[in-house]
């Protein structure tokens, strides 16, 4: 069959390389080239050159190897933008351990829940998150932690914690790591990502899934080693690990790393090291609309869709995409010279292949909308699994290998597609994806309540916030109940999925099949707006 030779050369084109292999490239051909620059709020700016981003990844595998970590095994990586994160995420390739970069905003169930998960050997972490890190995670042979917070002093040395860290420091050796084969079917990363479920699901990514998502980025983007561009997004996410550092890094390009988006230093960050494209979402693009727009050297935007005013308003070209963890890049991408109408977010990628499905499964065409699925190779252009949970894996792919994505998508007349809605019940709150049944699970817990039913409230910068209906149990304070709720759901979730209202109320709108009728809780809620 034609796909199956198709997918055959998708392999094929991976034979011999690896993320080491892509680092040792640029080594060769151009040692001095900057990779990485540090801009952090407080303290000195830093640069790497790709021989000394490589020499430190090497430095740092050695480390972990002489302290017991093996090729295969999981190392956690739980800490916000810095530089640490990207030595410790290539170093965990060049030994080729598997690097889990998990959401810093995390609380310690979760923390409790990743580590457990993939049998995590490690963790690499920040003096902020040091001991919540241990106390949830007893069963880790050691906890590093770095000498900062993201560039900030810490709030407390080092040696008051209860525990025995290992200095970050210390993990950097004059030994060598391990000589390994390249070997692009390697596992490489783990990325949670929330889902239907309670729990949230280990993206599991080859060295070839890494590759793939910076070639595939990079092609989209038409990048070149003469790029620099910005990352403000967090590393532990596809975003900004895949569009932004493995397209720099595949390209030979410069990639400047903030703490966070800041837009009072936007556009200092942005003429000083003359960066020349970004990967953006409307928060951070809103929170600088009414500030002067200085020249500047960007050429191109890349966000959540085509967007004409904000090209006008920046002087920059705006790309539209769509993308997840699972696809490890863009699926569906505007073209840089061919950019579409506005709110499009283009067409379907070269790379994949794609459907739009009807409830019943057919085909749907121009002027409908349904179901995006998308069909690639496993291990090479789609993610390789879903760790550790077989029957994630059989639910999200059907018998001919299409990947259900959960997400809505609508063609008009002429072809262009536009994301409509997610069709799974989950939420989106500024760049995170939230699983509505995690917070409900959650709310659960508190044994005040009979039901309840999260649902998005439209909000003007976050996009979405989670508020939640709840029939109280007979006899229980409905006084304090909202509080009681919302404390709870700060205990025991991440900041951006507790919820922000309680609504209490005597039954729930059903469907025919006696569902909660969500889309009418939704209507009940008017769009939280600027003013």
């Amino acid at each position: 069959m034609l796909s199956d030779q198709i997918d055959a050369s998708r392999i094929q084109s991976m034979d011999g390389m690896d993320i080491p292999w892509m680092l040792s490239q640029w080594v060769r051909r151009s040692p001095d080239k900057v990779a990485v620059v540090w801009e952090p709020f407080t303290g000195d700016r830093a640069v790497l050159t790709y021989a000394e981003l490589q020499a430190q990844a090497r430095s740092l595998a050695a480390g972990l190897h002489e302290r017991g970590v093996r090729s295969g095994d999981f190392v956690i990586i739980h800490l916000d933008n810095s530089l640490e994160f990207l030595i410790a995420w290539y170093g965990c390739a060049e030994l080729g351990a598997v690097a889990v970069s998990t959401n810093t905003h995390s609380v310690a169930r979760d923390l409790s829940y990743f580590s457990d998960h993939v049998s995590a050997v490690c963790a690499i972490t920040q003096p902020t998150y040091a001991q919540l890190m241990f106390d949830s995670c007893p069963e880790l042979r050691f906890v590093a932690v770095t000498d900062n917070d993201a560039g900030e002093p810490p709030a407390a040395p080092i040696d008051a914690l209860t525990f025995d860290a290992v200095p970050f420091a210390d993990l950097l050796s004059n030994g060598q790591p391990p000589e390994l084969p390249a070997d692009p079917m390697r596992n490489l990363s783990v990325q949670f990502t929330s889902g239907t479920t309670s729990r949230p699901k280990a993206v599991l990514w080859t060295h070839a899934n890494g590759l793939w998502a910076g070639k595939v980025s990079a092609i989209h983007m038409r990048l070149r080693n003469d790029d620099t561009t910005i990352a403000f997004m967090p590393l532990f996410h596809t975003n900004a690990q895949g569009y932004s550092m493995l397209a720099t890094h595949w390209s030979g390009g410069t990639l400047v790393v903030q703490p966070k988006f800041s837009a009072s230093r936007f556009w200092d960050v942005s003429i000083a090291n003359k960066a020349t494209w970004l990967s953006t979402i409307p928060f951070a693009f809103k929170a600088i609309a009414n500030q002067p727009v200085p020249d500047h050297h960007y050429r191109m935007w890349g966000t959540a869709a085509h967007l004409p005013s904000i090209a006008e308003h920046f002087g920059v070209q705006v790309m539209g995409w769509w993308g997840m963890t699972e696809t490890l890049t863009h699926g569906i991408v505007t073209d840089y010279d061919q950019p579409g109408p506005s709110g499009t977010i283009g067409r379907v990628a070269p790379e994949y292949e794609l459907q739009i499905r009807d409830d019943d499964g057919s085909i749907v065409g121009p002027g409908g909308k349904g179901v995006l699925h998308v069909r690639g190779v496993r291990g090479v252009s789609l993610f390789k699994e879903y760790y550790g949970n077989p029957q994630a894996n059989a639910d999200a792919f059907d018998e001919n290998g299409w990947f259900n994505t959960g997400d809505v998508i609508r063609i008009d007349d002429d072809g262009w597609l536009y994301f409509s809605d997610r069709s799974k019940d989950m939420l989106k709150v500024g760049a995170e994806n939230v699983a509505a049944s995690e917070i409900e699970s959650v709310i659960m817990m508190t044994g005040l309540v009979d039901e309840c039913a999260v649902v998005a409230q439209k909000h003007f910068m976050l996009d979405e916030i989670p508020v939640v209906f709840v029939i109280p149990l007979p006899g229980a304070d409905t006084s304090t109940m909202a509080d009681t709720i919302i404390e709870h759901c700060r205990a025991n979730l991440a900041d951006f999925k507790v919820v922000r209202d309680v609504h209490i109320v005597d039954e729930l709108p059903r469907s025919m099949l006696n569902k909660v009728a969500k889309a009418e809780l939704r209507s009940r809620l008017p769009e939280i707006t600027q003013s």
